[in-house]
Protein backbone atom coordinates (compact mmCIF):
# COMPACT_ATOMS: atom_id res chain seq x y z
CA UNK A 1 0.00 0.00 0.00
CA UNK A 2 1.66 3.50 -1.20
CA UNK A 3 1.66 5.45 1.76
CA UNK A 4 0.24 9.30 1.72
CA UNK A 5 2.32 11.98 0.46
CA UNK A 6 2.66 14.40 3.56
CA UNK A 7 4.18 17.88 3.21
CA UNK A 8 7.09 19.13 1.58
CA UNK A 9 10.76 19.05 2.55
CA UNK A 10 12.54 22.07 1.92
CA UNK A 11 16.17 22.15 1.64
CA UNK A 12 18.50 25.52 2.20
CA UNK A 13 22.57 25.28 1.62
CA UNK A 14 23.26 28.34 4.01
CA UNK A 15 26.90 28.37 2.60
CA UNK A 16 29.35 25.52 0.77
CA UNK A 17 28.15 25.59 -2.95
CA UNK A 18 29.89 27.30 -5.18
CA UNK A 19 33.48 26.86 -3.02
CA UNK A 20 35.28 24.49 -1.30
CA UNK A 21 34.56 24.80 2.46
CA UNK A 22 32.19 26.44 4.94
CA UNK A 23 29.73 23.43 4.28
CA UNK A 24 25.82 23.75 6.30
CA UNK A 25 22.64 22.87 5.22
CA UNK A 26 19.49 23.16 6.66
CA UNK A 27 16.58 20.84 6.64
CA UNK A 28 13.19 22.47 7.19
CA UNK A 29 9.61 20.24 7.57
CA UNK A 30 6.76 22.24 9.19
CA UNK A 31 8.16 23.28 12.29
CA UNK A 32 11.28 21.65 12.38
CA UNK A 33 14.53 22.66 11.51
CA UNK A 34 17.97 20.48 11.70
CA UNK A 35 21.21 21.83 10.63
CA UNK A 36 23.76 19.47 8.60
CA UNK A 37 27.63 20.81 9.32
CA UNK A 38 28.63 24.26 10.40
CA UNK A 39 32.16 24.81 8.60
CA UNK A 40 34.53 27.32 8.33
CA UNK A 41 36.31 28.71 5.09
CA UNK A 42 39.60 29.74 4.45
CA UNK A 43 39.88 33.50 3.24
CA UNK A 44 40.18 34.76 -0.40
CA UNK A 45 43.94 36.04 -1.75
CA UNK A 46 41.98 39.84 -1.38
CA UNK A 47 40.52 39.60 2.04
CA UNK A 48 43.40 41.38 3.57
CA UNK A 49 44.14 40.29 6.87
CA UNK A 50 41.34 38.24 7.57
CA UNK A 51 41.62 34.76 9.64
CA UNK A 52 38.74 32.74 7.99
CA UNK A 53 35.32 33.21 6.99
CA UNK A 54 32.08 31.85 8.61
CA UNK A 55 28.76 31.29 7.39
CA UNK A 56 25.74 33.97 8.45
CA UNK A 57 22.95 32.10 9.98
CA UNK A 58 20.30 34.78 10.20
CA UNK A 59 17.66 32.35 8.53
CA UNK A 60 18.53 30.22 11.23
CA UNK A 61 18.61 33.09 14.01
CA UNK A 62 15.04 34.34 12.49
CA UNK A 63 13.66 30.80 12.74
CA UNK A 64 15.48 29.75 16.22
CA UNK A 65 12.36 28.15 17.38
CA UNK A 66 12.59 25.42 15.01
CA UNK A 67 16.11 24.34 15.37
CA UNK A 68 16.74 20.92 16.75
CA UNK A 69 20.33 20.93 16.58
CA UNK A 70 23.16 20.23 14.90
CA UNK A 71 24.23 16.84 12.86
CA UNK A 72 27.49 17.05 12.44
CA UNK A 73 29.27 14.34 9.64
CA UNK A 74 33.10 14.65 10.12
CA UNK A 75 35.43 16.86 11.70
CA UNK A 76 37.53 18.48 9.50
CA UNK A 77 37.27 22.09 9.49
CA UNK A 78 35.33 23.03 6.69
CA UNK A 79 32.63 20.80 8.46
CA UNK A 80 32.72 22.02 12.21
CA UNK A 81 35.21 25.24 12.28
CA UNK A 82 32.30 27.59 12.60
CA UNK A 83 30.37 25.98 15.12
CA UNK A 84 32.30 28.08 18.08
CA UNK A 85 31.16 31.40 16.43
CA UNK A 86 27.47 30.12 15.75
CA UNK A 87 26.72 28.75 18.88
CA UNK A 88 27.20 32.46 20.45
CA UNK A 89 24.57 33.34 18.26
CA UNK A 90 22.22 30.29 18.64
CA UNK A 91 22.62 27.69 21.11
CA UNK A 92 21.85 24.02 19.84
CA UNK A 93 23.08 20.95 20.83
CA UNK A 94 25.07 18.84 19.29
CA UNK A 95 24.98 15.41 17.53
CA UNK A 96 27.72 13.63 16.01
CA UNK A 97 30.43 10.27 16.27
CA UNK A 98 32.67 9.85 19.31
CA UNK A 99 36.10 10.85 17.66
CA UNK A 100 34.20 14.21 15.92
CA UNK A 101 32.81 15.14 19.12
CA UNK A 102 36.27 14.73 20.97
CA UNK A 103 37.80 17.39 18.20
CA UNK A 104 34.57 19.37 18.49
CA UNK A 105 35.17 19.50 22.23
CA UNK A 106 38.97 21.00 21.95
CA UNK A 107 37.44 24.02 19.95
CA UNK A 108 34.54 24.68 22.82
CA UNK A 109 37.26 24.73 25.24
CA UNK A 110 38.99 27.32 23.58
CA UNK A 111 36.35 29.30 23.27
CA UNK A 112 34.70 28.50 26.65
CA UNK A 113 31.53 26.78 25.24
CA UNK A 114 31.99 23.13 26.79
CA UNK A 115 29.28 23.69 29.47
CA UNK A 116 26.75 25.81 28.00
CA UNK A 117 26.47 23.62 24.96
CA UNK A 118 24.57 20.08 24.86
CA UNK A 119 26.21 17.32 23.00
CA UNK A 120 25.54 13.73 22.33
CA UNK A 121 27.90 11.50 20.70
CA UNK A 122 26.13 9.01 18.26
CA UNK A 123 27.50 5.40 17.26
CA UNK A 124 27.10 4.53 13.38
CA UNK A 125 23.94 2.60 12.94
CA UNK A 126 22.07 4.69 15.74
CA UNK A 127 19.46 7.45 14.76
CA UNK A 128 18.24 10.08 16.41
CA UNK A 129 15.01 11.84 16.54
CA UNK A 130 14.75 15.89 16.06
CA UNK A 131 11.68 17.38 15.64
CA UNK A 132 9.89 15.64 12.45
CA UNK A 133 12.97 14.14 11.67
CA UNK A 134 15.04 11.26 12.11
CA UNK A 135 18.57 11.26 11.25
CA UNK A 136 20.29 7.71 11.21
CA UNK A 137 24.20 8.18 10.97
CA UNK A 138 26.08 5.55 8.31
CA UNK A 139 29.64 4.89 8.62
CA UNK A 140 32.01 5.75 5.49
CA UNK A 141 35.70 6.09 4.94
CA UNK A 142 37.18 9.36 4.30
CA UNK A 143 40.85 10.61 5.66
CA UNK A 144 39.55 11.41 9.06
CA UNK A 145 38.31 8.67 11.09
CA UNK A 146 34.88 8.56 12.31
CA UNK A 147 32.92 10.23 9.03
CA UNK A 148 29.36 9.64 8.72
CA UNK A 149 26.63 9.73 6.19
CA UNK A 150 22.92 10.53 6.94
CA UNK A 151 19.87 9.12 6.20
CA UNK A 152 17.43 11.93 7.45
CA UNK A 153 13.83 10.54 7.21
CA UNK A 154 11.01 13.13 6.99
CA UNK A 155 7.59 12.59 6.31
CA UNK A 156 7.87 13.78 2.78
CA UNK A 157 11.05 10.73 2.13
CA UNK A 158 14.16 10.03 2.87
CA UNK A 159 17.24 12.04 1.94
CA UNK A 160 20.82 10.63 2.26
CA UNK A 161 23.48 12.85 2.59
CA UNK A 162 26.72 11.28 2.19
CA UNK A 163 29.36 14.03 3.83
CA UNK A 164 32.31 13.97 2.73
CA UNK A 165 33.66 9.85 1.77
CA UNK A 166 35.27 7.60 -0.14
CA UNK A 167 35.27 4.17 -0.82
CA UNK A 168 37.63 2.03 1.27
CA UNK A 169 37.58 -1.53 1.07
CA UNK A 170 40.68 -1.79 3.34
CA UNK A 171 40.88 1.43 5.77
CA UNK A 172 43.72 1.51 8.06
CA UNK A 173 41.42 1.46 11.30
CA UNK A 174 37.96 0.34 11.61
CA UNK A 175 35.32 -1.03 9.04
CA UNK A 176 34.99 -0.38 5.62
CA UNK A 177 32.34 2.30 4.12
CA UNK A 178 28.54 0.48 4.69
CA UNK A 179 27.76 -0.33 1.46
CA UNK A 180 24.95 -2.72 2.60
CA UNK A 181 23.35 0.14 4.50
CA UNK A 182 23.10 2.43 1.41
CA UNK A 183 21.18 -0.43 -0.78
CA UNK A 184 19.26 -0.94 2.07
CA UNK A 185 17.60 2.27 1.84
CA UNK A 186 17.58 2.16 -2.30
CA UNK A 187 15.46 -0.66 -2.00
CA UNK A 188 13.02 1.11 0.12
CA UNK A 189 13.14 4.60 -1.75
CA UNK A 190 15.29 7.32 -1.64
CA UNK A 191 13.84 10.59 -2.54
CA UNK A 192 16.77 12.78 -2.91
CA UNK A 193 21.07 11.92 -3.12
CA UNK A 194 23.07 15.00 -1.51
CA UNK A 195 26.78 13.77 -2.41
CA UNK A 196 30.43 14.99 -2.10
CA UNK A 197 31.60 16.31 -5.50
CA UNK A 198 35.20 17.13 -4.48
CA UNK A 199 36.66 14.75 -6.95
CA UNK A 200 33.64 14.23 -9.02
CA UNK A 201 36.18 15.43 -12.80
CA UNK A 202 38.60 12.52 -11.92
CA UNK A 203 37.53 9.17 -13.43
CA UNK A 204 38.49 5.91 -11.49
CA UNK A 205 38.58 5.30 -7.92
CA UNK A 206 40.26 6.32 -5.02
CA UNK A 207 42.85 4.45 -4.19
CA UNK A 208 42.90 2.96 -0.02
CA UNK A 209 44.74 5.05 2.12
CA UNK A 210 47.19 1.87 2.89
CA UNK A 211 48.73 2.40 -0.68
CA UNK A 212 50.49 5.44 1.46
CA UNK A 213 51.82 3.00 4.27
CA UNK A 214 53.08 0.64 1.55
CA UNK A 215 54.96 3.87 -0.23
CA UNK A 216 56.18 5.04 3.50
CA UNK A 217 57.38 1.71 4.39
CA UNK A 218 59.60 1.81 0.72
CA UNK A 219 60.65 5.78 1.84
CA UNK A 220 61.91 4.63 5.81
CA UNK A 221 63.68 1.51 3.96
CA UNK A 222 65.63 3.87 1.37
CA UNK A 223 66.58 6.76 3.93
CA UNK A 224 67.96 4.63 6.33
CA UNK A 225 70.69 7.23 7.29
CA UNK A 226 68.69 10.44 7.17
CA UNK A 227 66.25 12.58 9.38
CA UNK A 228 62.81 12.14 8.00
CA UNK A 229 60.01 15.08 7.91
CA UNK A 230 56.74 14.18 6.75
CA UNK A 231 54.37 17.05 6.51
CA UNK A 232 50.63 15.92 6.43
CA UNK A 233 46.69 17.43 7.65
CA UNK A 234 46.78 17.02 11.23
CA UNK A 235 42.43 15.07 11.12
CA UNK A 236 44.50 12.66 8.83
CA UNK A 237 44.75 10.38 11.69
CA UNK A 238 45.08 7.03 9.38
CA UNK A 239 47.94 8.89 7.95
CA UNK A 240 50.00 9.51 11.02
CA UNK A 241 49.11 6.08 12.22
CA UNK A 242 51.14 4.50 9.11
CA UNK A 243 53.62 7.22 9.95
CA UNK A 244 53.91 5.54 13.60
CA UNK A 245 53.88 2.15 12.48
CA UNK A 246 56.70 2.31 9.79
CA UNK A 247 58.77 4.47 12.20
CA UNK A 248 58.42 1.59 15.00
CA UNK A 249 59.28 -0.78 12.39
CA UNK A 250 62.45 0.67 11.66
CA UNK A 251 63.26 1.54 15.25
CA UNK A 252 62.77 5.38 14.98
CA UNK A 253 61.24 7.74 17.52
CA UNK A 254 58.67 9.94 16.66
CA UNK A 255 58.20 13.58 17.06
CA UNK A 256 55.14 15.55 16.70
CA UNK A 257 55.45 18.90 15.53
CA UNK A 258 52.38 21.78 15.42
CA UNK A 259 49.59 22.98 17.60
CA UNK A 260 46.57 21.45 15.68
CA UNK A 261 48.78 18.35 14.54
CA UNK A 262 49.40 17.78 18.63
CA UNK A 263 46.13 18.93 19.85
CA UNK A 264 44.54 15.64 17.41
CA UNK A 265 46.69 13.25 18.34
CA UNK A 266 46.18 13.47 21.86
CA UNK A 267 42.68 13.12 21.68
CA UNK A 268 42.60 10.45 19.02
CA UNK A 269 44.99 8.52 20.66
CA UNK A 270 42.74 9.29 24.36
CA UNK A 271 39.64 7.80 22.41
CA UNK A 272 41.51 5.02 21.08
CA UNK A 273 41.61 5.68 17.17
CA UNK A 274 45.39 5.56 17.51
CA UNK A 275 47.71 3.05 18.28
CA UNK A 276 50.76 4.19 19.99
CA UNK A 277 53.68 1.33 20.75
CA UNK A 278 55.16 2.47 23.96
CA UNK A 279 58.55 5.04 23.53
CA UNK A 280 57.80 5.76 20.51
CA UNK A 281 56.80 9.42 20.77
CA UNK A 282 59.08 11.93 22.13
CA UNK A 283 58.64 15.30 23.21
CA UNK A 284 60.32 17.83 20.59
CA UNK A 285 63.16 18.44 23.34
CA UNK A 286 64.52 15.12 23.44
CA UNK A 287 65.37 15.08 20.08
CA UNK A 288 69.06 16.55 21.04
CA UNK A 289 69.11 12.49 22.75
CA UNK A 290 68.68 10.55 19.26
CA UNK A 291 70.48 10.49 16.47
CA UNK A 292 69.36 12.28 13.62
CA UNK A 293 68.34 8.89 11.87
CA UNK A 294 66.70 7.93 14.47
CA UNK A 295 63.82 10.53 14.13
CA UNK A 296 60.60 10.91 12.05
CA UNK A 297 58.89 14.40 12.93
CA UNK A 298 55.34 14.24 11.90
CA UNK A 299 54.47 18.28 11.44
CA UNK A 300 51.77 20.94 9.97
CA UNK A 301 52.25 22.89 6.81
CA UNK A 302 52.21 20.27 4.23
CA UNK A 303 50.09 23.58 2.55
CA UNK A 304 52.69 26.20 2.90
CA UNK A 305 50.66 28.04 5.61
CA UNK A 306 53.11 30.89 6.64
CA UNK A 307 52.44 30.30 10.19
CA UNK A 308 52.88 26.22 10.36
CA UNK A 309 55.45 24.57 11.76
CA UNK A 310 57.01 23.35 8.28
CA UNK A 311 57.06 26.85 6.92
CA UNK A 312 58.91 28.02 9.99
CA UNK A 313 61.47 25.43 9.67
CA UNK A 314 61.61 26.36 5.90
CA UNK A 315 62.36 29.99 6.50
CA UNK A 316 64.86 29.17 9.37
CA UNK A 317 62.52 30.40 12.56
CA UNK A 318 61.51 27.75 14.11
CA UNK A 319 62.85 27.69 17.95
CA UNK A 320 63.51 23.84 18.11
CA UNK A 321 63.82 22.41 14.54
CA UNK A 322 66.98 23.35 12.22
CA UNK A 323 66.53 21.86 8.60
CA UNK A 324 69.85 20.06 7.91
CA UNK A 325 71.50 19.72 4.25
CA UNK A 326 71.08 15.41 4.90
CA UNK A 327 66.99 15.66 5.88
CA UNK A 328 64.34 14.25 3.67
CA UNK A 329 61.19 16.30 3.65
CA UNK A 330 57.92 14.14 2.68
CA UNK A 331 54.73 16.12 1.44
CA UNK A 332 52.02 14.03 2.47
CA UNK A 333 48.99 15.74 0.73
CA UNK A 334 48.04 17.64 -2.10
CA UNK A 335 48.16 21.40 -2.30
CA UNK A 336 44.66 22.79 -1.98
CA UNK A 337 43.52 24.83 -5.06
CA UNK A 338 44.91 28.49 -4.46
CA UNK A 339 47.81 27.05 -2.21
CA UNK A 340 50.06 26.04 -5.00
CA UNK A 341 52.05 28.75 -5.13
CA UNK A 342 53.05 28.66 -1.27
CA UNK A 343 53.45 24.88 -1.39
CA UNK A 344 56.32 25.78 -4.18
CA UNK A 345 57.82 28.43 -1.90
CA UNK A 346 58.12 25.78 1.24
CA UNK A 347 59.38 23.11 -1.22
CA UNK A 348 62.02 25.43 -2.37
CA UNK A 349 63.37 27.46 0.34
CA UNK A 350 63.78 23.92 1.89
CA UNK A 351 65.41 21.96 -1.17
CA UNK A 352 67.76 24.91 -1.03
CA UNK A 353 68.80 24.02 2.47
CA UNK A 354 70.23 21.06 0.69
CA UNK A 355 67.20 18.67 1.40
CA UNK A 356 65.54 16.04 -0.28
CA UNK A 357 61.91 16.93 -0.92
CA UNK A 358 59.44 14.01 -1.90
CA UNK A 359 55.81 14.79 -2.50
CA UNK A 360 54.75 11.89 -5.01
CA UNK A 361 52.92 9.09 -4.55
CA UNK A 362 52.75 10.14 -0.70
CA UNK A 363 48.86 10.70 -0.26
CA UNK A 364 45.83 9.31 -1.40
CA UNK A 365 42.44 11.72 -1.61
CA UNK A 366 40.00 11.49 0.77
CA UNK A 367 36.53 11.89 -1.18
CA UNK A 368 35.42 9.50 -3.93
CA UNK A 369 36.26 9.78 -7.90
CA UNK A 370 33.57 9.01 -10.69
CA UNK A 371 33.43 4.99 -10.19
CA UNK A 372 32.58 5.29 -6.36
CA UNK A 373 29.74 8.10 -7.41
CA UNK A 374 28.54 5.79 -9.81
CA UNK A 375 28.43 2.98 -7.49
CA UNK A 376 26.78 5.04 -4.81
CA UNK A 377 23.72 6.38 -7.13
CA UNK A 378 23.62 2.71 -8.18
CA UNK A 379 22.82 1.55 -4.87
CA UNK A 380 20.85 4.24 -3.45
CA UNK A 381 18.44 5.27 -6.69
CA UNK A 382 17.27 8.27 -5.53
CA UNK A 383 14.70 10.05 -7.24
CA UNK A 384 16.78 13.12 -7.27
CA UNK A 385 20.13 14.26 -7.42
CA UNK A 386 21.30 17.22 -5.51
CA UNK A 387 25.57 17.60 -5.71
CA UNK A 388 27.15 19.38 -2.86
CA UNK A 389 30.92 19.79 -1.50
CA UNK A 390 32.47 22.04 -3.92
CA UNK A 391 32.71 24.55 -6.45
CA UNK A 392 30.76 24.89 -9.67
CA UNK A 393 32.65 22.69 -11.88
CA UNK A 394 32.57 20.21 -9.12
CA UNK A 395 28.96 20.44 -8.75
CA UNK A 396 28.09 20.27 -12.19
CA UNK A 397 30.94 16.91 -12.85
CA UNK A 398 28.63 15.03 -10.38
CA UNK A 399 25.40 15.85 -12.14
CA UNK A 400 26.86 14.44 -15.13
CA UNK A 401 27.73 11.01 -13.65
CA UNK A 402 23.99 11.86 -12.73
CA UNK A 403 22.81 11.98 -15.82
CA UNK A 404 24.66 9.09 -17.55
CA UNK A 405 22.97 6.77 -14.68
CA UNK A 406 19.64 7.15 -16.16
CA UNK A 407 18.59 9.81 -13.09
CA UNK A 408 16.90 12.52 -15.68
CA UNK A 409 18.07 16.00 -16.24
CA UNK A 410 14.96 18.07 -14.50
CA UNK A 411 15.53 15.40 -11.06
CA UNK A 412 19.10 16.93 -10.75
CA UNK A 413 19.73 20.13 -9.01
CA UNK A 414 22.90 21.93 -9.02
CA UNK A 415 21.62 25.05 -6.28
CA UNK A 416 23.59 27.66 -4.98
CA UNK A 417 23.86 28.98 -1.25
CA UNK A 418 20.47 30.55 -0.18
CA UNK A 419 18.10 28.22 -2.41
CA UNK A 420 15.60 26.90 -1.03
CA UNK A 421 14.55 23.97 -2.61
CA UNK A 422 11.18 22.12 -2.43
CA UNK A 423 10.87 18.30 -2.30
CA UNK A 424 8.01 15.96 -2.42
CA UNK A 425 7.05 12.55 -4.53
CA UNK A 426 5.61 14.72 -6.86
CA UNK A 427 7.92 17.55 -7.47
CA UNK A 428 10.91 19.49 -6.83
CA UNK A 429 11.72 22.91 -7.54
CA UNK A 430 13.42 26.11 -6.22
CA UNK A 431 10.74 27.86 -4.34
CA UNK A 432 12.42 31.25 -2.97
CA UNK A 433 15.88 32.05 -1.63
CA UNK A 434 17.25 33.16 1.62
CA UNK A 435 19.17 35.27 2.90
CA UNK A 436 23.38 33.81 3.53
CA UNK A 437 26.71 35.57 3.16
CA UNK A 438 30.12 35.28 4.40
CA UNK A 439 31.21 36.96 7.61
CA UNK A 440 34.81 37.72 7.99
CA UNK A 441 36.83 36.72 11.17
CA UNK A 442 39.89 39.16 12.56
CA UNK A 443 41.60 38.25 15.23
CA UNK A 444 38.73 37.94 18.30
CA UNK A 445 36.53 40.44 15.97
CA UNK A 446 33.70 38.46 14.29
CA UNK A 447 31.96 40.55 11.62
CA UNK A 448 33.55 43.71 12.22
CA UNK A 449 35.51 43.69 9.25
CA UNK A 450 33.00 44.35 6.52
CA UNK A 451 33.24 45.26 2.53
CA UNK A 452 34.17 48.64 3.04
CA UNK A 453 36.75 47.60 5.83
CA UNK A 454 38.18 45.65 3.25
CA UNK A 455 38.22 48.28 0.35
CA UNK A 456 39.99 50.38 3.19
CA UNK A 457 42.81 47.75 3.24
CA UNK A 458 43.52 47.10 -0.54
CA UNK A 459 43.63 51.11 -0.68
CA UNK A 460 46.15 51.43 1.97
CA UNK A 461 47.81 48.03 0.40
CA UNK A 462 48.24 49.48 -2.88
CA UNK A 463 48.44 52.96 -2.70
CA UNK A 464 49.32 53.85 0.90
CA UNK A 465 48.33 56.69 3.38
CA UNK A 466 48.95 60.45 3.64
CA UNK A 467 48.47 62.19 6.54
CA UNK A 468 48.36 66.34 6.46
CA UNK A 469 48.84 68.03 9.87
CA UNK A 470 47.86 71.55 11.13
CA UNK A 471 47.37 73.29 13.95
CA UNK A 472 44.80 76.10 13.96
CA UNK A 473 44.23 79.44 16.78
CA UNK A 474 40.93 78.59 18.17
CA UNK A 475 38.68 81.97 17.54
CA UNK A 476 40.10 82.99 14.83
CA UNK A 477 41.81 80.38 12.37
CA UNK A 478 44.72 81.64 11.91
CA UNK A 479 47.20 78.91 11.19
CA UNK A 480 49.72 78.43 13.64
CA UNK A 481 51.77 75.31 12.18
CA UNK A 482 51.49 72.91 9.14
CA UNK A 483 51.05 71.98 7.43
CA UNK A 484 52.93 68.97 7.95
CA UNK A 485 52.98 65.90 5.54
CA UNK A 486 53.11 62.43 6.93
CA UNK A 487 53.24 59.52 4.52
CA UNK A 488 53.60 55.99 4.69
CA UNK A 489 53.64 53.30 2.06
CA UNK A 490 53.18 55.39 -0.42
CA UNK A 491 56.73 56.73 -1.29
CA UNK A 492 60.18 56.74 0.87
CA UNK A 493 60.07 59.99 2.02
CA UNK A 494 64.13 60.43 1.93
CA UNK A 495 64.27 60.23 -1.71
CA UNK A 496 61.46 62.37 -2.51
CA UNK A 497 61.96 65.32 -0.18
CA UNK A 498 61.27 67.48 -3.54
CA UNK A 499 57.96 66.11 -4.28
CA UNK A 500 56.80 66.35 -0.69
CA UNK A 501 58.08 69.80 -0.37
CA UNK A 502 55.90 70.91 -3.49
CA UNK A 503 52.96 68.54 -1.93
CA UNK A 504 53.20 71.19 1.27
CA UNK A 505 53.46 74.36 -0.72
CA UNK A 506 50.47 72.97 -2.74
CA UNK A 507 48.63 72.23 0.50
CA UNK A 508 49.53 75.82 1.92
CA UNK A 509 48.32 77.67 -1.09
CA UNK A 510 44.77 76.20 -0.80
CA UNK A 511 44.93 76.56 2.84
CA UNK A 512 45.37 80.58 2.64
CA UNK A 513 42.33 80.78 0.07
CA UNK A 514 40.57 78.92 2.08
CA UNK A 515 41.05 80.66 5.21
CA UNK A 516 41.31 84.36 3.92
CA UNK A 517 38.23 83.61 2.29
CA UNK A 518 36.77 83.75 5.86
CA UNK A 519 35.53 80.14 5.51
CA UNK A 520 35.97 78.24 8.64
CA UNK A 521 33.98 75.43 8.08
CA UNK A 522 36.49 72.49 9.05
CA UNK A 523 34.76 69.95 7.03
CA UNK A 524 35.38 72.64 4.12
CA UNK A 525 38.81 72.76 4.84
CA UNK A 526 39.39 69.15 5.22
CA UNK A 527 37.60 68.26 1.69
CA UNK A 528 39.88 71.08 0.11
CA UNK A 529 42.77 70.17 1.94
CA UNK A 530 41.88 66.47 0.03
CA UNK A 531 40.83 67.40 -3.60
CA UNK A 532 44.19 69.67 -3.72
CA UNK A 533 46.36 66.77 -2.53
CA UNK A 534 44.74 64.27 -4.40
CA UNK A 535 45.28 66.13 -7.92
CA UNK A 536 48.51 67.18 -7.14
CA UNK A 537 49.83 63.70 -6.24
CA UNK A 538 47.68 61.85 -9.28
CA UNK A 539 49.71 64.41 -11.99
CA UNK A 540 52.76 64.02 -10.63
CA UNK A 541 53.06 60.05 -9.90
CA UNK A 542 49.40 58.71 -11.25
CA UNK A 543 48.40 57.30 -7.80
CA UNK A 544 45.87 57.94 -5.08
CA UNK A 545 47.11 57.22 -1.67
CA UNK A 546 44.56 57.85 1.33
CA UNK A 547 44.57 61.43 2.13
CA UNK A 548 43.73 62.43 5.76
CA UNK A 549 43.61 65.72 6.74
CA UNK A 550 43.79 66.21 10.63
CA UNK A 551 43.34 70.22 11.90
CA UNK A 552 44.38 70.74 15.70
CA UNK A 553 43.19 73.82 17.56
CA UNK A 554 44.77 75.75 19.89
CA UNK A 555 43.84 78.45 22.58
CA UNK A 556 46.46 81.12 22.46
Amino acid sequence: MKKENKGKLRIIPLGGLEQIGMNITAFEFEDSIIVVDCGLAFPEDDMLGIDLVIPDVTYLKDNAEKVKGFVITHGHEDHIGALPYVLKEINLPIYTTKLTMGIIENKLKEHNLVRGTKRKVVRHGQSINLGKFRIEFIKTNHSIQDASALAIYSPAGIVVHTGDFKVDYTPVFGDAIDLQRFAELGKKGVLALMSDSTNAERKGFTQSERTVGITFDHIFAEHQNTRLIIATFASNVDRVQQIINSAYKYGRKVVVEGRSMVNIISTASELGYLNVPDNTLIEIDQMKNYPPEKMVLITTGSQGESMAALSRMAADVHRKVTIQPNDTIIFSSNPIPGNEKSVSRVINELSAKGAEVIFQDAHVSGHACQEELKLIYSLVKPKYAIPVHGEYRHLKANAEIAKSLGIPKENTFIIQSGDVLEVSEEEAKVVDKVHTGAILVDGLGVGDVGNIVLRDRQHLAEDGIMIVVLTLERRTNRLLAGPDIVSRGFVYVRESEGLMEEARNVVSDALDKCLSGRNTDWNKIKLVIRDTMNDFIWKKTKRKPMVIPIIMDVDV
